[in-house]
């Protein structure tokens, strides 16, 4: 099993970026490839919901195994090329929050894309899409800000 951890600081309030994260019509805005969501059978931040994202015609489906929001989420996701688990915690931090992430991978031909996808901060990487959301999470709170 693969393990892989990211973090990142976001400015903004953990309600505001624990919500986004769970608003999956936003969800391309920061994972690549993303390309829609369907399918899903309940509230996000509640264990058992499920839903599918699409990577053009690849889809992976996901489940949520556990919620405690603002600070908690961990789901199971999976399809052939990268399968596993990710929990994510929101923690106050000084100005925002602080992000920390955590994927574990099972299988061998996920592992291998786990390590890929865990190499560097590019857009495409964990880190980057991370980075990312926290970007657009930011921009959210300074446009929440505004009103």
């Amino acid at each position: 099993m693969g393990r892989h951890r990211v973090s990142a600081h976001v400015a903004a309030p953990p309600e505001l970026v624990f919500g986004l994260w769970i608003d999956l019509d936003r969800m391309k805005d920061w994972v690549g490839g993303v390309t829609r969501v369907s399918d899903v059978s309940g509230p996000v931040a509640q264990a058992g919901t499920t839903y599918t994202v699409w990577f053009g015609r690849m889809r992976s489906r996901t489940e949520v195994i556990e919620a405690d929001p603002p600070r908690f989420l961990r789901t199971r996701f999976g399809n052939r090329l990268l399968a596993g688990e990710s929990s994510v915690r929101f923690e106050p931090e000084g100005d925002g929050t602080r992000i920390d992430q955590e994927f574990q991978t099972a299988g061998l031909i996920p592992n291998i894309m786990g390590r890929i996808f865990a190499m560097g901060s590019y857009h495409g990487t964990f880190q980057g899409e991370l980075n990312e959301f926290a970007r657009v999470a930011a921009a959210e709170d300074q446009t929440a800000t505004r009103r």
